[in-house]
Formats: C-alpha cells, structure tokens, sequence
C-alpha cells in the first residue's frame, strides 16, 4: 500500500501538464507530444488552453489531480502539516525548477500577514531557485533571518547564501550569520558564537515564525563536500557514523538523528530541534536526496515539505 488516495481527474490536468512543460520545462510541442503521448497537433492544443485557460503564467495556477493526492498522502503518511508537489520535469532537468515557485508561493503567504514575522532560511541551490521564483514585494514590516554561517574557508560568501538576495528583491530587514560554514576548531566556532551581533542572530533564529529550509544529501556527492566545506575524510568519518543527510549543517541518520563529531561540532549554523512548533518546510527534490528527506521527515526535522510527483511517489513507495 502507499497511501496514495484516488481522485476522479479533471479535464485541465492535461493542459496544466502541457503548460508546465512548455513554460517550466523549456519543451518544444513535439517533445510535449512525445512526453505525454499525444499527437503533436493536441500537444499544441493543450499548451494554447493552458495558456486561454489562465491554467500557467509564470506559476502553474491549476492543481493536478495526481499532485493533490500525492500531497494528501505525503501529510497522511508522514504526519507533515503542510505538502506541496510539483509535476514532475523530464529526466535530466534540474528537479528545483519544478517545486521552486511552490516554495516561493508559501513563502509569499508568510510575508502576507499583517503582523511582523520572522522568517528564517538555510542554503542551498533549491532555495536559490526559489529566491527566482520570488514576487518582488517591498515587506519591510517583516525580518528574515540566516540559519547557518555563510563565509566560505577562502573567505568569501557562501555561494548559494539566499539572504542577501532575498532582501535585495523585498526590501526587507536582513540578518545573515557572520561565520565561517566550518570553523577551524570547535573551540573557535564557540568563540564566534559568543560574539553578540552572533548571540543576537541565533535568538532570532530560535524564534522564527516560520523555517526553510533544503534537505542535502550525504552521499559522496554532498554539499558540504561538494562545496569544500569537508574534506573527504571527515564525509568517509560521517557516512560511517550513518550519516544520510543534513539540513542546515546538522547532520542525521537514517531516523533523523543529530550526529555529533568533531567535524558537526565546527559547522557554524542553527541546530533545528525536532519537533518544532512553528512551520519548518523543507524544499527538496531528486533520488539523490530520498534518504535524507525520508530521514529529515522521520526525525520530525522538517514538518513540510515541497518536492516534485518523482520524489513524492518514490516516498511513498517505500517501507
């Protein structure tokens, strides 16, 4: 059984897949029509009525009924409060390109409450592609807030830091963390974190009204690997350990546990605390990271999640 609930589809769905290939996916009519099966003149078609229909702007506008009932299943399974999936885009495409503007769109909804919130953000190209998808609305009454450092071991910004860019598109009051990824020594990051500017960051981090975040991957691909944040050592060290994934710099096991070594113990971020109260949304997507986002999710790390149909259906189909 995996949990997926059955519902009647609708005659949009076709055309809202159609758009979403055409406008998302970058495909021609003839790819459409070898993709979805249908003849091209159709293909045509059914972009043209996605379009009339006010199915795809730059968003896909219309929910397909095979995403609402993988995302009833994903919250019914998992226990998530919140789940958006994307359709899927051809393999070889960037899976981030599919679920970005759903993640921005909940973002959108944070930074429409009247009252001031505090938004927090971790790294990571997924969360780049969403600050893309990001409509830019001035939200001055609002702050967000880094979860982890965001200078690299040369010195220089954190490639996919999100929080300069976010704040330059909204106009918003911003509060990166001003540390290394990965400091030399744990001793060091306990320095750096002492420091108020710092202790002011972390409290404000503690108390976000709402958290996203990406899920990496442990694998001999992952970031913090990739990124030369660890050597490949230290990922040999945490693989051993029964390292699946991290979120922010922390980094779990296959049942979402924190693994503690040295090398965790320099990582300069925010530990996410299971089970949190406010939304923590974790926007990941892709057969690489399954394991993490299974683990992240059995670990209460996250409590939502924004992926694509792929990754949700292979979540499901798991034991």
């Amino acid at each position: 059984m995996n949990g997926v609930i059955k519902v009647e589809a609708t005659p949009q769905d076709e055309a809202a897949r159609a758009g979403w290939l055409y406008y998302v996916g970058g495909l021609t009519q003839d790819q459409i029509a070898a993709e979805m099966g249908v003849s091209r003149q159709r293909a045509q078609r059914l972009v043209s009525r996605a379009t009339a229909d006010g199915l795809v702007h730059v968003r896909l506008e219309h929910k397909i009924t095979a995403c609402l009932e993988l995302e009833t299943a994903l919250c019914k399974r998992f226990g998530l409060r919140i789940c958006r999936v994307a359709p899927s885009l051809p393999d070889g495409s960037d899976p981030a390109r599919a679920f970005a503007p759903l993640a921005a769109a909940l973002v959108e909804q944070v930074l429409a409450r009247p009252d001031p919130q505090v938004i927090a953000f971790g790294t990571g190209r997924a969360l780049s592609v969403m600050v893309e998808e990001l409509t830019p609305t001035p939200a001055s009454q609002h702050k967000i807030v880094s979860l982890i450092g965001n200078i690299a071991p040369d010195g220089s910004a954190s490639f996919y830091d999100v929080i300069m860019r976010i704040a330059d598109k909204l106009q918003v009051p911003h509060y990166p963390m001003l540390v290394p990824v990965i400091s030399e020594t744990p001793a060091e990051r306990a320095l750096f974190n002492r420091l108020k500017p710092v202790q002011s960051v972390l409290q404000l981090a503690g108390d976000a009204d709402a958290t996203f975040v990406g899920v990496g991957q442990m694998g001999d691909d992952a970031p913090l690997f990739k990124d030369g944040f660890i050597t490949r050592a230290e990922l040999s060290d945490l693989q051993k350990a029964g390292a699946v994934g991290e979120v922010v710099g922390g980094v779990f096991d296959a049942q979402g546990r924190y693994i503690d070594t040295e090398t965790t113990a320099r990582i300069g971020s925010i530990r996410l605390e299971p089970g949190r109260a406010a939304s923590v949304i974790g926007i990941a997507g892709g057969a690489a990271k399954l394991a993490a986002i299974r683990g992240a999710i059995t670990g209460r790390l996250i409590n939502g999640l924004v992926t694509d149909e792929r990754t949700a259906r292979a979540l499901l189909a798991q034991d």
